[in-house]
């Protein structure tokens, strides 16, 4: 799940993020239809990454993730007449997120799969929601852990550990690095939405062009030395998956997922966190003759049970539906 947030702070106190106070916003037919198609993209990028590391190294998978990106979402700033800021103040924390919400969490997803299936990616990556709560209690005053909200964090820490497997206490094998490295990734990306609370007066698609663009540039020389790229020789099906990976699962999916922020809310954004497994899940099965086990759907089974608890409106719908029950 990429997990950047729409506001920034123009002071001390950390802001809200974007669309937080309009948590009972209507779904229509329009917002579900985008849900479901951002779930698809974004659950896409495992798939896409999938393909990829069969041929091609990890940073230079992600250099060009960000890369190719960057030039398309500068295009459209430039196509919709906005302005990126030339300010070394702003370019520094485009820096920081970059880092946060790109560079580091692709960095681990992509070495992860060279390890884990794609399905299982996604499935670890869906804990991110896990780690914002706990991150905003802690370095937030105004979003603090709830009885809920600390049963979902629980719970859905108890289906990580269903995911890796009891067998991995007997000693860290290059699969279970793999998995933490997801879990680790899903970190950045909740810090990278309480960092990125301080773009508050600035157009979204401006700073996801702005923090990509700062992404290429720190992977550009790392890439570069540590993997030395032009000795790689990939052919079409990993030049069509690195395509889909930054124009359409990162591109695409950054315009979609602020479209459905303004319209239906923060909270509803949620939704696409339990979709995006189920995506990745039949593309690795279907394509990629990936096989989950047991513990794969048990574990995703737990962190779905924790992200509803964490959300709260499905609890919520059940006790205000149970009282008019009583009231009757």
């Amino acid at each position: 799940m990429k997990s950047i947030s729409t506001t920034v702070n123009s002071g001390d106190a950390p802001a809200q993020q974007a669309g937080s106070a309009d948590v009972n916003a209507v779904m229509g037919v329009r917002e579900w239809g985008l849900i479901l198609i951002l779930s698809v993209i974004w659950g896409g990028s495992f798939f896409f990454v999938g393909v990829a590391v069969k041929e091609m190294t990890p940073l230079t998978i992600v250099l060009c993730r960000v890369g190719f990106a960057s030039m398309i979402l500068l295009a459209v700033v430039r196509l919709t007449g906005k302005k990126i800021p030339a300010s070394a103040g702003v370019w520094g924390t485009f820096i920081v997120l970059g880092a946060l919400n790109n560079l580091i969490p692709f960095s681990l997803i992509v070495w992860g799969q060279t390890h884990i299936d794609s399905s299982l990616a996604s499935i670890l990556n869906a804990t991110t929601p896990i780690f914002s709560v706990v991150l905003a209690h802690l370095l937030t005053r105004e979003e603090r852990l709830t009885t809920n909200r600390m049963a979902g964090v629980l719970v859905g820490w108890v289906g990580v550990a269903v995911l890796i497997g009891i067998e991995s206490l007997g000693g860290f094998g290059i699969q279970v690095m793999g998995q933490l490295a997801v879990v680790g990734a899903s970190l950045s990306y909740a810090c990278a939405a309480i960092y990125g609370r301080r773009f508050k007066s600035m157009d979204p698609v401006v700073v996801s062009a702005g923090m990509l663009c700062g992404s290429t540039v720190m992977m550009l020389p790392v890439a570069l030395i540590v993997e030395q790229p032009w000795h790689l020789a990939p052919g079409a099906a990993t030049w069509a998956a690195l395509l889909g990976l930054s124009a359409v699962s990162t591109s695409l999916a950054y315009i979609i997922y602020f479209r459905v922020l303004a319209i239906a809310g923060a909270t509803n954004i949620l939704l696409v966190t339990f979709l995006i497994p189920a995506s990745a899940i039949f593309l690795g099965v279907v394509v990629l003759g990936e096989r989950p086990g047991w513990n794969a759907f048990g574990g995703m089974a737990l962190i779905f049970m924790g992200l509803i608890a964490i959300d709260g409106r499905l609890i919520k719908g059940f006790r205000r539906q149970k009282g008019l029950i009583r009231g009757n």
